[in-house]
């Protein structure tokens, strides 16, 4: 954890550069600092994932209508500052990359950020964490 994930219309692809959008919202998290200047998600547990959704309806259907939403889960722990800030610089990513397409047609952009606060089970087996904690 953290996971950003993405669901978005089909559509979005033709116009929207989608990996690169993941790419540019993992970096903008791994760049994430919280009061004490320490990185906010960890580098190995970092991950933007991006789904067309099979089947949409949207609006009236009357028109050439889109959307994206992004979901990011994170564990409890953090000020509601480092939410505020981690929010107001994925929502400008999404913006930067996506602005052109809603200047064109009608797109609904969501982010929403939960904190998992009622886990009841959380398990990780990784080979990838100990590569990024070598040299804490």
């Amino acid at each position: 954890m953290p996971h950003l994930v993405l669901l978005y219309s089909p559509d979005i692809e033709a116009d929207a550069d989608m990996p690169g959008l993941c790419r540019a919202l993992a970096d903008c998290m791994l760049e994430q600092r919280d009061d004490n200047a320490r990185q906010v998600f960890p580098t190995g547990g970092t991950r933007v994932l991006a789904y067309p959704a099979a089947h949409a309806a949207i609006a009236d259907g009357q028109g050439s209508y889109g959307f994206v939403y992004a979901n990011l889960r994170m564990g409890s722990g953090r000020s509601a500052t480092v939410h505020q800030q981690v929010g107001d610089n994925l929502l400008a990513v999404l913006r930067r990359h996506l602005d052109p397409l809603l200047a064109q047609r009608p797109v609904g952009v969501t982010l929403q950020i939960d904190e998992s606060q009622a886990q009841v089970y959380d398990a990780k087996h990784s080979s990838l964490h100990p590569l990024f904690n070598r040299n804490s």
